[in-house]
């Protein structure tokens, strides 16, 4: 399968994280954050600078990764400043995807609200009313861009998002109908906070070409203690789904790229460290 990394997970240094994916042959750089700026914030001279390394060292981006429309929330509406100040990101991120040859962008959903259905009384008591249907607007001119653009965007299932868990991402793209222009950025890591199972039940639920890319980690989440912890990957409560995944995702063919996402450290804050550390457990179970 093709394997990966968010570069900056190793340093923000692209030089040397690409020298790190060389020592450990992965293929496929994800780019988040480059230097001392977030993708979408650099300028033109410089996108073309990391386009002429990574094409240097032969390594294809495989998603530019900004954080667009994350802290939103229901309170916000299409076209207010907030919303026209993520928009105007996401077209400079677009841009640099161009330049650089990702096929792919990463957009989040505004912040979460907890309980959005409900039934058996919970309907009148409980359920945020509205929270879902104001979500819609504020993604929907996102996907008219990336179809102007000829871009999909990879939306990232997140810890405390309105799309948190591979069901809520599958309801979005198909309320807005836009399995064209919109996939599922598939973090089951982050899913475990709400308790979906990544295999089989978060892969079943979409698997049928709703799945764009993958971010890879382990960690064990305590939801009373409002505690999340990341882990060694093979160590926390994933340990388990990863293999069942790997096997399901090779018997289904799955063409889009896993990238492991090196947001642990061994207790001293050194993240390539952690990386070094989890890295061969990733290739072992992902790899071909």
């Amino acid at each position: 399968m093709k394997l990966g990394v968010i570069c900056d997970g190793i340093s923000r240094d692209l030089a040397h994280s690409l020298d790190v994916m060389d020592e450990f042959n992965l293929s496929y750089a994800e780019l988040q954050f480059v230097g001392d700026k977030e993708v979408g914030d650099h300028t033109h001279d410089e996108i073309r600078e990391i386009d002429t390394q990574l094409r240097d060292r032969g390594k294809p981006v495989s998603c530019v990764s900004r954080h667009v429309f994350a802290g939103l929330t229901t309170a916000n509406t299409a076209g207010d400043a907030a919303h026209t100040k993520h928009m105007d990101a996401l077209k400079r991120v677009i841009e640099m995807a161009q330049i650089v040859g990702s096929p792919l962008v990463r957009i989040m959903t505004n912040k979460k609200e907890q309980i959005l259905w409900g039934h058996g009384g919970a309907e009148k008591w409980n359920v945020a009313h509205g929270a879902w249907d104001k979500t819609l607007p504020l993604i929907a001119p996102a996907v008219e861009l990336a179809r102007t653009e000829n871009i999909t965007l990879a939306m990232e299932t997140g810890n405390g998002t309105m799309v948190n868990s591979n069901w809520t991402g599958r309801k979005l793209i198909d309320d807005l109908d836009a399995k064209d222009a919109l996939k599922i950025l598939w973090d089951p890591a982050n899913n475990c906070w709400c308790h979906e199972t990544a295999y089989p039940d978060g892969y079943n639920t979409a698997r049928d070409g709703y799945i764009g890319h993958i971010h890879i980690k382990d960690v064990q989440v305590n939801t009373p203690q409002a505690t999340l912890e990341v882990r060694r990957m093979g160590e926390g409560q994933l340990a388990d789904q990863f293999k069942p995944l790997a096997d399901a995702l090779r018997a289904d063919s799955y063409d889009g790229v896993i990238s492991f996402e090196s947001v642990y450290h061994p207790g001293n804050g050194d993240f390539e460290a952690g990386f070094r550390l989890c890295i061969d457990r990733f290739k072992s179970l992902f790899g071909d």
